[in-house]
């Protein structure tokens, strides 16, 4: 590319961002999304990398309030600052101690206390400290890596740069919030859209003197990595945190039952508008240390944590018409087109009506003037409909009984557990059959979860279809990119780029891989399981030709909702040839345990009957932990029946016939030196 067409890619990219900064900034009025806006920012910074001869004023690398990662190293985080699961009603509460007495096989008794502590709306940030020294400061990044903002946490007052105390730990990572007081972004308005966005964007400055300029303050919470911490309790904990000369929020409260909970939650929010900071929920923890120990995680949350968000802002606007977007696994989901409205700093032109019974339970119609929610990062939807000022000419909502995209007939699935019809209707074609669901698969292949292609978003997935130039997944590794450096918006750079990312990723784990596929009802969780079942990419494809899908029962995890959508996606001729082509090209690891030498290494695992202060799935947790094998039926391959009260007797004279071993729980438990 000449210099003067690099030059001229740049200064189109700039007047871009300077238009979409004027937008968030100044209008409060955002017109793409959060990561567009980052995408291009790194366009910016990675032509200004490779072209020195490239500057302007209102790059991303210059300008206040941006985040230029070029300025920070990453780091990984010793242990992950996860997420957390969202609660909305006091019943998404009660199924949350529900699921916890379940895997501690508690009884509803059972008294747990929790710390609920009101949710700052800041940005994370992880302080490590050795020897009670402040050594290194974190942002959470994406939860696994973070970046080095060390020189700009030293100049926030309220982080204490060494600790004295006798009973502060050797090494432990403190974390908590970094945020601005609402009176004090009074002065920062007219620079940021709110008081989050102007913590973000100060911590992110290139100069730590800047930053210092700006009234950040900081709570603290929790911690990640520790040695040495002689606390038993998350309350205690934060008692602890006080006296080690951190703020901590002073609305933390210990309390025990859900219904305390939920008035504990009613005089907070009654309280909000009072603070002086932005609280969007109160994290619920359960109080004990062992027994979070004992819960431990899910996918990438802790099953002794949640979130209870506020009900959020709400705004009235009208409905100009009403959308059918068919996902992935061909549901139809209906979308309200809004006249546009400003909810909670944010601007809304869409809302979900989540499914046909919805439209009709509250007879939503296009032309209504109706009340609109967004509680928390949820997607908004229609909360209710103001009939009075509904048009006179106003006609039902009918919806589509074929599919708007290929004309295949929609159909609403009976399930057999449930034994009630789904709500959700469905395309009924299979496969790649239907353009709609094609381009969805596409957008799941390349997402974070699945490939992880970086610079290969919804977009560019949206855009290449309309070309032509990819149909399936195995097109993406087959792109002329001679042809893409040509379009409209692309070059030879980032053409280039686009090449080496795409590249980047042909070598990728079995679990992911199957993730990949866009399988329905298999989501990372029971992908994992499977790849631990099959090991390798090869005993996967077998699957269809074997035809031995009942094996897949022995998968403590995987049901018959899940094989019948294994079997479904091989008898798909597409389906098994987009497999077959993609085996060719990628590059897929064989999937391994954890822990290679655990305590029960090579060993297999059957529960029957019920056991005594332990459950199930945390025997299963256990044995996994440990490198073992739990199976679902007794067979050749069991090692051990570990027997409970009232087993089932046939369980246990298939396993005497077999000379299978049968154990009790505590012979179970010395296994790994355990006692009950």
């Amino acid at each position: 590319m000449e210099k003067k067409e690099i030059k001229k890619l740049y200064e189109s990219q700039i007047n871009l961002i300077k238009k979409y900064n004027k937008d968030y900034y100044d209008r409060n009025n955002p017109k793409v999304s959060d990561q567009e806006y980052d995408k291009l920012k790194l366009k910016i910074i990675e032509l200004e990398k490779n072209y020195n001869f490239l500057s302007s004023k209102f790059s991303p690398s210059n300008t206040v309030g941006f985040k230029p990662s070029k300025n920070f190293k990453k780091v990984l985080h010793k242990n992950p600052m996860l997420s957390l699961s969202n609660a909305f009603t006091e019943e998404d509460l009660l199924n949350f101690e529900k699921k916890i007495l379940n895997f501690l096989s508690k009884k509803d008794n059972f008294l747990i206390y929790y710390t609920a502590e009101p949710k700052i709306d800041g940005i994370s940030a992880s302080l490590t400290y050795i020897n009670g020294r402040l050594t290194k400061g974190l942002s959470r990044g994406d939860g696994k890596e973070g970046e080095d903002i060390t020189a700009n946490l030293l100049t926030i007052e309220d982080i204490p740069k060494e600790i004295v105390s006798k009973d502060f730990p050797e090494e432990i990572d403190i974390r908590g919030e970094v945020f601005i007081q609402n009176s004090d972004f009074e002065n920062l308005k007219e620079k940021f859209a709110n008081p989050r966005n102007a913590a973000s964007g100060t911590l992110r400055q290139k100069n730590p003197q800047d930053t210092k300029k700006i009234p950040l303050k900081f709570i603290a919470y929790t911690f990640g990595f520790q040695k040495g911490l002689n606390v038993e309790n998350q309350f205690e904990f934060l008692k602890k945190l006080s006296e080690w000369g951190f703020k901590t929020n002073h609305m933390n409260r210990l309390i025990l039952g859900i219904k305390n909970l939920i008035k504990n939650y009613n005089d907070v929010e009654r309280q909000r508008t009072n603070l002086d900071f932005d609280i969007d929920g109160i994290v619920y923890k359960v109080n004990e240390f062992s027994l979070q120990k004992r819960l431990g995680y899910v996918a990438n949350a802790p099953r002794w944590a949640i979130a209870h968000k506020f009900s959020s802002n709400k705004a009235i606007s009208k409905i100009l018409d009403i959308d059918i977007q068919i996902g992935r696994t061909g549901a139809l989901t209906p979308v309200a087109k809004i006249k546009p409205i400003n909810i909670g700093g944010v601007l809304v032109s869409n809302a979900t009506l989540h499914n046909e019974d919805e439209i009709e339970r509250k007879d939503i119609r296009i032309g209504d003037t109706v009340t609109v929610e967004r509680a928390g990062d949820v997607i908004p939807h229609i909360l209710s409909v103001d009939k009075n000022k509904r048009p006179k000419e106003s006609t039902k909502f009918i919806f589509p009984n074929k599919c708007p995209s290929c004309g295949s007939k929609t159909i609403k699935e009976f399930n057999k557990i449930t034994k009630k019809t789904d709500a959700v209707r469905r395309c009924s074609s299979e496969g790649y059959f239907c353009n709609k669901i094609s381009i969805e698969k596409l957008k799941h292949f390349v997402s974070k979860e699945a490939l992880n292609i970086d610079g290969f978003g919804k977009k560019i997935v949206e855009s290449f279809w309309q070309l032509n130039l990819i149909k399936y997944p195995q097109d993406i590794f087959k792109l002329n990119f001679k042809k893409i450096e040509k379009l409209d918006g692309w070059g030879k750079l980032s053409s280039e780029n686009l090449k080496y990312s795409i590249d980047q990723k042909k070598n990728l784990s079995l679990e992911r891989f199957i993730y990949s596929l866009g399988i329905r009802h298999i989501g990372l969780e029971n992908a994992k399981l499977l790849s631990r079942h099959f090991i390798s990419l090869k005993n996967f494809q077998n699957l269809q030709k074997k035809n031995n899908y009942d094996d897949l029962l022995n998968i403590d995890g995987i049901g018959e909702t899940q094989i019948n959508s294994i079997k479904s996606f091989f008898e798909n001729e597409i389906n098994v040839k987009v497999l077959n082509e993609l085996s060719k090209t990628l590059i897929i690891k064989n999937a391994t345990n954890k822990k290679k030498n655990g305590l029960l290494k090579d060993k297999s695992f059957l529960v029957t009957g019920k056991l005594n202060g332990i459950s199930r799935a945390e025997v299963k947790s256990l044995i996994e932990e440990n490198s073992g094998i739990t199976v679902s039926s007794v067979s050749n391959k069991l090692n051990y029946l570990i027997t409970g009260e009232k087993p089932t007797k046939r369980k246990v004279e298939n396993a005497k016939h077999l000379k299978i071993k049968i154990i009790d729980q505590d012979e179970f438990l010395k296994m790994l030196n355990k006692t009950s």
